[in-house]
C-alpha cells in the first residue's frame, strides 16, 4: 500500500519551496492551482490538475515520490463549479468530502508500498483557540471526516526566526504528527526530498524502480 503524507502551512511558508531538492526523474508535481514553481529547477509539472487527472497518473506510477500542490484547491475549485452550476447544498458537500477521501484511501490501498504522495495544504487558523489545522471547505470535512485523520505523517511548514523549518510533532497548538523516531527532532529543515529520505529510511521502502518516461 502506498503512502498519503500531508504538509500543510501559510501560504509562503516555504512548502512548494521545499521540493527544490528533488531531481526530476525522483518526483512528479500536480500543480492544482498553479503552473509554475518557485525555483529555476525544471521539475515535471502538471498544471491545474484535477482528480481525474491525478488518478489517470497514479493508476500507472512510475516514480517513488508524487507532489499534490495546493491540494485545498481539489476542494475549493469543486465547490465553486457545483456552485456555477446552482448547486449548493448538503449532497455537493459530502460529494466533496467523498472524493478527497477516496483520493486519500486509493493512494492507501492501491498504490504499491514504496510510493510516496505529498500533500501540501494550507492551514486555517480558529479565531477563540488559536489551533492549527488543515484548512477545508464545509463542516463535513471540519467536523466528520477531519483531514489530518487521514494521514499517519503530518507537518507543518512554518518560520522559525528567519528559517523555514518543518516541525514534526504536535506542540498543542497545532495538527503535526509523525511516528516515533523518524525525525530527529520536533522541527527539521525545510527539505521534502531529505523528508522522503527518512520515510523511505524508517519504513524500509525499496528505491522505486526508475523509468525514462516521465509523468
Amino acid at each position: 500500500m502506498g503512502l498519503p503524507v500531508l504538509v500543510m502551512g501559510e501560504s509562503g511558508a516555504g512548502k512548494t519551496y521545499s521540493l527544490k531538492n528533488f531531481e526530476p526523474e525522483e518526483v512528479s508535481v500536480f500543480s492544482v492551482e498553479k503552473s509554475r514553481l518557485p525555483f529555476q529547477k525544471k521539475l515535471p509539472l502538471m498544471a491545474h490538475a484535477k482528480y481525474q487527472d491525478i488518478m489517470k497518473v497514479l493508476e500507472k506510477p512510475n516514480k517513488g515520490a508524487y507532489v499534490i500542490d495546493d491540494s485545498q484547491y481539489l476542494l475549493v475549485n469543486e465547490m465553486f463549479d457545483g456552485m456555477n452550476a446552482g448547486v449548493n447544498n448538503f449532497d455537493m458537500y459530502k460529494k466533496l468530502a467523498m472524493n478527497f477521501r477516496n483520493l486519500v484511501h486509493y493512494i492507501n490501498d492501491k498504490l504499491p508500498d514504496n510510493v510516496v504522495v505529498y500533500f501540501l495544504h494550507h492551514t486555517e487558523t480558529d479565531k477563540n483557540s488559536g489551533k492549527i489545522t488543515a484548512k477545508t471547505v464545509g463542516k463535513m470535512l471540519s467536523d466528520v471526516l477531519t483531514v489530518e485523520g487521514c494521514f499517519d505523517i503530518v507537518l507543518l511548514a512554518r518560520l522559525e526566526g528567519t528559517d523555514h523549518v518543518f516541525q514534526t510533532q504536535t506542540d498543542g497548538i497545532s495538527t503535526c504528527k509523525s511516528p516515533e523516531g523518524m525525525f530527529a527532532s520536533m522541527t527539521i529543515p525545510n527539505d521534502l526530498k531529505a523528508v522522503h529520505t527518512a520515510i523511505q529510511k524508517y519504513y524500509e521502502l525499496k528505491p522505486f524502480k526508475q523509468d525514462k518516461q516521465e509523468k
